[in-house]
């Protein structure tokens, strides 16, 4: 069979990962990215040293995000040693304080899934976006990512289907396209060619987000270690967390431990902006203003100490995705942000999209499997029974994880003092129930798509005696 994946971000490269294990036989799987991604390699995937971390481009907000357990065991299943490179470049988080603007506790959240077996429980990981992608990166052959702009991609019904490049450079035929290329998605056009613009264009939410990354050693003894801190008020949203484990910790690369934090807070500040900037023209001087404007009463002194050295560079628009009708057609496949971008407030973002690979890789190992050959016909039905098995399982849940996160996103609009302290009321009385209120987290970090995959296939084999 022969693939190519749109997009070498985290999802594109999750994706060769798990196709490499997942499937039978002997397949050719290329990488097509618009960004030459042997550039600025300023991390060692080896020891989990990070040059210059602070003044990275990459390390701002939409930079910094978080692994839940449900997340961290996929990366388990595809390569221990991966996990353990990933979790030694990140901190270990096994709660979640939320709190008021004045810096009172209203609730503290559990952020930890149940070992398999006699481990310990699985916590979650924050780090840089920067960092889980070095770490896939750096297990996949230069060879097989390309350097290309894609330009179009044609599904075939009868025939393989054919990407095309802005360069005008040849096209290529495959028997599998994978969309991994966000929430822009060029590949998702191939699902939809009836229409001449694209049906289902992605949504602005009315929130943006600006953060970044500064030195730990001024609020070490402010933050609780191995916590995550959401701080709500009336006219936005502050969060922070240490994002990177002592040099020196022991067990800094298991993610059943919590360590002694290492040099770095990454912080992120979100908040309504009506109309989506235009980040061509957008002052970051400006933004930097109405950053302290915005938040200098806030009485968490953490946040006044983010806004003594905090510097802008960008700002991050929250987009996501209509739910589409279908994330497959004719072998031309979605996965992650290109199928369902979720907002931030989800802290599911990354997972997902981890969750969709393994499960698609799952299910095409086990249809490929049973091929009788490798004719285009038998790839094209191989790939059409996968994807069916793939959407059944993948969208309700994406769909349930949506609709929490936008509840929880209006909590970071702008409200009146009454609406704001009401909110406030409500959190804390939630509080004295942790354990309703750690259900929901609970189910979404518990969850297996390993051992749902093998249930569905179970169900179809005994079906089929």
């Amino acid at each position: 069979m022969k693939i190519v994946i749109i997009g070498a971000g985290i999802s594109g490269c999750t994706a060769y990962l798990q196709l490499k294990k997942h499937l039978p036989g002997s397949h050719t799987i290329t990488i097509y990215e618009s960004h030459d991604t042997s550039r600025d390699r300023r991390s060692d995937a080896s020891n989990g040293n990070q040059e210059d971390a602070t003044h990275s481009s990459t390390l701002i907000v939409g930079g910094g995000l978080g692994i839940g357990p449900n997340g961290l065991n996929v990366l388990k299943r595809l390569d221990e040693d991966l996990l353990r490179d990933i979790v030694r470049g990140g901190y270990v988080v096994s709660h979640g304080n939320l709190k008021s603007k004045h810096g009172r506790l209203l609730i503290r959240m559990d952020s930890s899934a149940p070992g398999a077996g006699d481990e310990p429980p699985m916590h979650t990981l924050g780090c840089s976006r920067d960092w889980l992608w070095r770490c896939l990166r750096a297990r996949i052959p230069d060879g097989d990512i390309v350097t290309k702009r894609v330009a179009r991609v044609l599904a075939g019904p009868d025939d393989r289907n054919t990407v095309y490049f802005t360069d005008g450079s040849p096209a290529v035929e495959a028997d599998l396209v994978i969309g991994a290329d966000g929430i822009k998605s060029v590949a998702k056009r191939a699902l939809f060619p009836e229409t001449e613009e694209d049906p289902f264009p992605p949504h602005y939410e009315g929130v943006c987000g600006i953060g970044g990354f500064l030195p730990a050693s001024d609020v070490k003894d402010l933050v609780e270690k191995g916590s995550m801190n959401f701080i709500f008020g009336g006219n936005g949203f502050f969060g922070y967390f240490f994002s990177n484990s002592s040099s020196t910790a022991p067990q800094r690369d298991s993610p059943h431990h919590v360590s002694e934090p290492g040099d770095l807070l990454a912080w992120w500040s979100t908040y309504a902006v009506d109309e989506c900037p235009d980040l061509r023209t957008l002052d970051m001087d400006d933004v930097l203003q109405q950053l302290h404007k915005r938040h200098e009463h806030w009485g968490d002194a953490v946040v006044q100490k983010v806004l003594k050295s905090a510097r802008v560079k960008n700002m991050f628009p929250t987009w996501t995705s209509p739910q589409l009708p279908t994330w497959e057609r004719d072998g031309v496949v979605l996965v992650g942000d290109a199928a369902h971008a979720l907002p931030s407030t989800s802290g599911q973002g990354s997972s997902q999209a981890l969750e969709d690979v393994e499960s698609f890789a799952r299910f095409l190992g086990y249809f490929v499997g049973r091929m009788e050959d490798n004719g285009v016909k038998e790839c094209k039905e191989a790939v059409k029974m996968a994807s069916k098995q793939y959407m059944d399982l993948r969208q309700p849940r994406i769909q349930a994880i949506l609709d929490d996160a936008r509840k929880k996103q209006n909590q970071k609009r702008d409200m009146g003092v009454i609406q704001e302290y009401l909110m406030y009321s409500i959190m804390w009385l939630m509080g004295f129930f942790p354990s309703v209120m750690n259900k929901p987290a609970q189910q979404v970090f518990s969850y297996n798509v390993a051992e749902h995959v093998n249930r569905v296939l179970a169900e179809m084999d005994a079906s089929q005696d």
